[in-house]
């Protein structure tokens, strides 16, 4: 509190003293000391002149403080001014705001840094009254589509009108779809257009993001590609590094003058063991020709009862076996056109990693269900067994990846291009402790 206080003692103490000098300059003169008292008065004068200058200078100092954080001008120092310690306060604000500042410029530029750096164009708007400016502009945006980085919304749509009159005519609300930009005047190309609308702080912005569907495409090709490949080199040095290790042993014995019968003993279990791995490696490359070269639907009219009933007579000794309870909850029926084999395929495999999801379960339950949405049949195949574990989840449809020992892995990959073959997709969700596999048809 005493600190806070000393400006204003010090200006107490100013007029203290000059009034204690004006009253003796008055008593000097009735002393009839004239040059004394002239004297007091001209420093009484000098007083006054440096109690209006430390009082003007304090309060210049006050505003000067203010209008910076008022205008974000955090470049003053006032570390130099301590001595107006009634201003401490003040100064702290100062200086606490400032390193919020400081902290928020450098996150503007990582974030800009991260936005600049990625293949995807963005630009986000800012509404200004009736009109949007161009708050930012990545440089991906900027290089791909060959635009300046302007500032108004009317100079970006000079650049790119096909792009600018789609948001126009939705009126810079919410898009999610595709639509085709020709770039430095070449053959036009197809982008995937996604926007989103947020208010922040009573500012309305406006995000826009651009992605090639080529270099998506490319992108999961890649990705495909690289599973892929881990996958068939893991299976081929699994089957090639014991096969290669017991030929060397071989190629051993057979070198010696004798062979003894435990030698002889040692060469049979290795040739064994190499046609066991011959046939592990040969049924993974069938399984592989069997992925790769799957047959074009030969599509028919089929009942969907009849296709759900001839899957289930077909897995009915295995549920026995396990004591499954399977229940069909489709009450209505459907004509499908499909391949009976290759769709009767999916079924049988999705049943059967039903079954083996249940294996640990006390009561053991498949739930068939179907529901008709927009000229699409959902097939839901449900069962209450252990689940899929968050790690595995984006694994499953991997082809050759199985958490079986006695699996091949191609079932569920397999699954999914004959669906996909037929025009619909194959899903995976975990609600309610069911684990569901969607199998969506065309609905002809």
């Amino acid at each position: 509190m005493f600190k806070s206080l000393k400006t204003y003692q010090l200006l107490f103490l100013r007029l203290i003293l000059i009034l204690s000098i004006a009253g003796i300059s008055i008593f000097l003169f009735q002393k009839e000391l004239i040059f004394t008292a002239i004297f007091g008065l001209f420093t009484v004068f000098l007083l006054i002149v440096e109690m209006y200058f430390y009082i003007k200078n304090a309060f210049l100092l006050y505003d000067r403080t203010i209008v910076s954080i008022l205008q974000n001008d955090f470049t003053s120092d006032f570390s130099k001014h301590k001595s107006y310690q009634n201003y401490s306060n003040l100064f702290k604000l100062y200086e606490t705001l400032k390193g919020k500042e400081n902290e928020q410029v450098s996150k503007d530029i990582v974030y800009r840094s991260i936005l600049n750096t990625i293949e995807t164009g963005i630009i986000i708007l800012q509404k200004d009254r009736n009109d949007w400016n161009i708050f930012l502009m990545n440089d991906y945006f900027s290089k791909h589509f060959d635009v300046p980085k302007v500032s108004k919304w009317k100079y970006l749509k000079n650049q790119l009108p096909s792009l600018c009159e789609i948001i126009e005519q939705r009126d810079f609300q919410e898009i999610k779809t595709s639509l085709e930009i020709r770039v430095n005047q070449q053959d036009t190309q197809t982008f995937v257009i996604q926007t989103s609308r947020s208010e922040i702080y009573n500012q309305d912005y406006f995000i826009v993001s651009l992605d090639s569907i080529q270099s998506v495409i490319e992108k999961k090709e890649k990705e495909a590609w690289s599973n892929l490949m881990k996958v068939i080199s893991h299976e081929l040095l699994n089957s090639i590094t014991p096969i290669r290790s017991l030929s060397q042993n071989l190629q051993d014995l057979v070198q010696q003058e004798t062979i003894s019968a435990e030698d002889l003993d040692d060469m049979k279990s290795s040739v064994t063991t190499m046609l066991r791995r011959s046939d592990h490696l040969q049924q993974f490359v069938e399984s592989y020709r069997k992925l790769a070269m799957l047959p074009s639907p030969k599509k028919q009219i089929m009942e969907l009862s009849k296709l759900i009933d001839n899957s289930c007579q077909i897995m009915n000794p295995l549920f026995k076996k396990e004591h499954i309870e399977v229940i069909n909850t489709i009450a209505f029926d459907r004509r499908l056109n499909i391949d009976p084999q290759q769709i009767e395929q999916v079924f049988i495999n999705l049943l059967t990693n039903c079954i083996y999801a249940l294996s640990n379960s006390e009561k053991k339950q498949i739930i068939i269900s179907a529901e008709v949405k927009e000229n699409r049949i959902f097939i839901m195949i449900s069962d209450n067994g252990k689940g899929i574990e968050k790690e595995i989840e984006n694994k499953i449809f991997l082809p050759f990846f199985t958490t079986r020992k006695e699996g091949a892995g191609i079932g569920l990959t397999l699954s999914k291009s004959i669906v996909e073959a037929h025009g619909g997709y194959l899903a995976y969700r975990n609600d309610e402790g069911m684990t569901t596999f969607v199998m969506c048809l065309i609905d002809p």
